[in-house]
C-alpha cells in the first residue's frame, strides 16, 4: 500500500510518499482509508516540537474515515461498514488497523471528509467548552486563531450550545469564512483588539476564551475575561508559551483552565463517548463543519505546508 512516512523530523520536507507493507492480522481491524485529518498537533509531530516524540521512520495521522476492510468474526463491525475512528498512528496512508474502541459508525449523511473534520477539533472544542469551561446559554465566547480547524469548530459549537461568539481573525481575508460559521461578530486580531472587544461588551470583556494560539495576545486575552470569566488554553499555534501572573486571576476572579483532550480520555477509560455523544447529537441537530481543503495523499507534504503556512481555511484532509 502507499504511505506518507516521516523519514526525518524537519516538518513537511521529512515526509516522503512511497510503499510500504499492507497492515493487517486476524485479530485486527482493518479500515480502507477514504480521508484522514491533518491537524498542528501533526505538524509539531514531524518537527519534533510536540509532548510525544517519535523518532522516524513512522507514518502519521491520527483522524481517519472510510470502510472496514476485515474484522475478526466477533466484532460489532462488519467489512464493508462506514467507519470514522481516532487512530494511534498511520492514517496517512491507504489503509490502517484501529482498535475497536476508537471506531464509530459514520453517518449516514456526511462523507468521509466530513465526518474526519467531525473527529479531533470538535470532539476537543466540545470537552472544552461543555466540560471544562462549563460554558452556559447566553454567555459570550472569545475566540481567537478563529479561522483555522479548532478555531472553526469552537464558533460552531460555542453557538450550538446557546452562546454569543465574537471571533477573532489576523488574516484580512478569512473574515468572510468566519462570518458564514455562524460567529455574531468578527474583528481583527491586531493592535487595539482588546479595546475593541471591550466596547463591543459594555466594557464588561467576555465569559469564555478559546485560546489555541497562546503567544503574545495570551496577556490581553485574560484582560479580556468579565468577572468569574475562564480562559481555555488550547495550544500553543503561535509558538510561546505564555506565562501568568496568578495574582492577576486572585485580584479579577478569573480563571486559566488547561484542555488536554487526549491526556483526559486516556486517564478516564470510557469517557470519549461522552464526548462522541455530544458532538453526534449537534450534528443530528443540523451541524456541519465548512468544506474540508482536500488534497490528494501524495501531497501530504503540501498539505502540511499550506497549513503552517497559515493558508488553510478550517480543516484539511488527505485524501489517497
Amino acid at each position: 500500500m502507499k504511505a506518507l512516512v516521516a523519514r526525518e523530523l524537519s516538518g513537511p520536507s521529512g515526509l516522503t510518499y512511497i510503499d510500504v507493507e499492507d497492515v493487517g492480522g486476524v485479530d485486527a481491524i482493518v479500515v480502507d482509508i477514504g480521508a484522514a485529518g491533518v491537524s498542528f498537533p501533526d505538524l509539531l509531530l514531524l518537527r519534533g516540537e510536540y509532548q510525544l516524540r517519535l523518532e522516524p521512520p513512522f507514518i502519521p495521522g491520527m483522524e481517519v474515515a472510510g470502510v472496514v476492510r476485515s474484522a475478526p468474526y466477533e466484532s460489532e463491525f462488519k467489512p464493508g461498514q462506514r467507519v470514522t475512528a481516532l487512530a494511534m498512528l498511520g492514517g496517512w496512508a491507504e489503509q490502517v488497523v484501529v482498535p475497536s474502541a476508537n471506531i464509530k459508525p459514520t453517518p449516514d449523511d456526511i462523507d468521509d471528509a466530513e465526518a474526519v473534520a467531525l473527529l479531533g477539533n470538535y470532539q476537543t472544542m466540545y470537552f472544552a467548552l461543555a466540560k471544562r469551561g462549563a460554558l452556559r446559554p447566553g454567555e459570550t465566547v472569545l475566540v481567537l486563531g478563529s479561522a483555522g480547524g479548532v478555531g472553526t469548530a469552537a464558533i460552531q459549537i460555542a453557538k450550538a450550545l446557546g452562546a454569543k461568539v465574537i471571533a477573532m481573525v489576523h488574516r484580512p481575508h478569512a473574515a468572510e469564512f468566519v462570518e458564514s460559521l455562524g460567529a455574531d461578530l468578527v474583528l481583527p486580531l491586531t493592535d487595539g483588539w482588546l479595546e475593541a472587544v471591550k466596547e463591543h461588551t459594555g466594557g464588561q470583556g467576555v465569559d469564555l476564551v478559546v485560546d489555541p494560539i497562546g503567544g503574545e495576545a495570551f496577556d490581553d486575552a485574560i484582560r479580556a475575561l468579565a468577572t468569574e470569566g475562564r480562559l481555555l488554553v488550547i495550544g500553543f499555534a503561535a509558538g510561546g508559551i505564555p506565562t501568568v501572573k496568578v495574582n492577576r486571576l486572585l485580584l479579577r476572579n478569573v480563571g486559566v483552565i488547561g484542555v488536554g483532550y487526549g491526556e483526559y480520555v486516556n486517564r478516564r477509560p470510557g469517557s470519549q463517548s461522552v464526548f462522541e455523544f455530544g458532538v453526534a447529537e449537534l450534528v443530528k441537530a443540523g451541524l456541519r463543519p465548512p468544506p474540508p481543503v482536500r488534497f490528494p495523499l501524495s501531497k501530504g507534504a503540501d498539505a502540511l505546508q499550506s497549513l503552517a503556512d497559515g493558508g488553510v481555511l478550517g480543516k484539511v484532509v488527505l485524501e489517497p
